[in-house]
């Protein structure tokens, strides 16, 4: 007897609300930018324009994650079965990745400066640090709401984060300076900023490619589910099994369900007690199951799909 049972995606965690604060985020550090352009050039000041750039990462960023917000809305449909949940897990990869990138140019700027220590403006990075961190500091607020649980937000998050940081040690640094004139502190604070950057964005990185090769969920234990599904009255054993994750939050389940030789009404019973022992002893919403009676196939626990592409 084959039952196959399905339950239905949940909808999204995010709410309009969410994709608005990332929008304001992204207004404020696109303003903030433009405005360090300007005190740049009339200042004729390189580091405001660096910093500028480095800004302006922040805003590519936050338009990539709140693209992702709008499309990963979109319902699915023959062309994206799944939908577009995935999109935040590719933006999360762009910008971890950039986030590597952005901490590999710290580190070296930081090194050349370490090698020949430039008289640094202590006036200048004091006062348009503090501007910088104020900014910085409430679009990272904004955005930070549901970043615990998405990657997507989280990729965005620590761009701000890492700005915040990188200002309140400009300011610290700045005012170091301007008493003891150890200009040697600029580089050593861009080292420790970029030490903090360089850390989380591999955490965020590891995580997206863990998803994108279809891995099971980190904090699943596959083993014990397994003992839970044949602990359940009526099930004889599990093979070909699949659990892997769309994104941070959508997990997915398929499996052969070996079940005692029942009506297709006794059936239904079962599939509906593993579903629930799914969702809520593992949050797993979205589950696919086979029903079939003992002997009708492979016993094989994960399924070899190699002997399948050479068939």
């Amino acid at each position: 007897m084959h039952i196959h049972s399905h339950s239905h995606l949940q909808p999204g965690d995010f709410t309009n609300q969410t994709t608005k604060r990332l929008a304001l985020s992204l207004s404020l550090t696109a303003v903030f930018v433009l405005v360090e352009i300007v005190a740049g050039i009339l200042g004729n000041s390189l580091a405001l324009l660096t910093d500028a750039a480095h800004n302006f990462t922040d805003v590519i960023a936050l338009g990539l994650s709140w693209y992702a917000l709008r499309i990963a809305a979109k319902p699915a449909h023959a062309g994206k079965t799944f939908g577009y949940h995935r999109v935040g897990i590719l933006v999360a990869l762009v910008n971890s990745t950039t986030l590597i990138l952005i901490a590999a140019g710290i580190f070296y700027e930081a090194w050349r400066r370490f090698l020949s220590p430039p008289e640094v403006d202590s006036t200048i990075l004091i006062g348009v640090g503090a501007l910088a961190f104020l900014i910085n500091a409430g679009t990272a607020w904004l955005v930070h709401k549901g970043s615990e649980n998405d990657l997507n937000l989280r990729s965005a998050f620590l761009h701000l984060m890492g700005d915040v940081l990188s200002t309140l040690g400009a300011v610290i640094a700045g005012i170091v300076i301007a008493f003891t004139q150890w200009n040697w502190l600029d580089p050593l604070v861009s080292v420790l900023i970029g030490g903090f950057i360089l850390v989380n964005a591999w955490s965020v990185l590891r995580q997206t490619i863990h998803i994108l090769l279809e891995s099971a969920p980190e904090n699943v234990n596959v083993h014990q589910m397994v003992e839970d599904i044949r602990a359940v009255e009526g099930v004889r054993d599990i093979h070909d099994l699949h659990v892997w994750s769309i994104n941070e939050n959508l997990r997915m389940l398929s499996a052969h369900v070996v079940i005692e030789d029942v009506s297709i009404r006794e059936g239904t019973t079962i599939q509906r007690t593993i579903n629930e022992l799914l969702a809520h002893g593992y949050q797993i919403q979205h589950a696919t199951l086979q029903l079939e009676c003992e002997g009708c196939a492979t016993q094989l626990l994960y399924c070899d799909i190699n002997e399948h592409e050479h068939q």
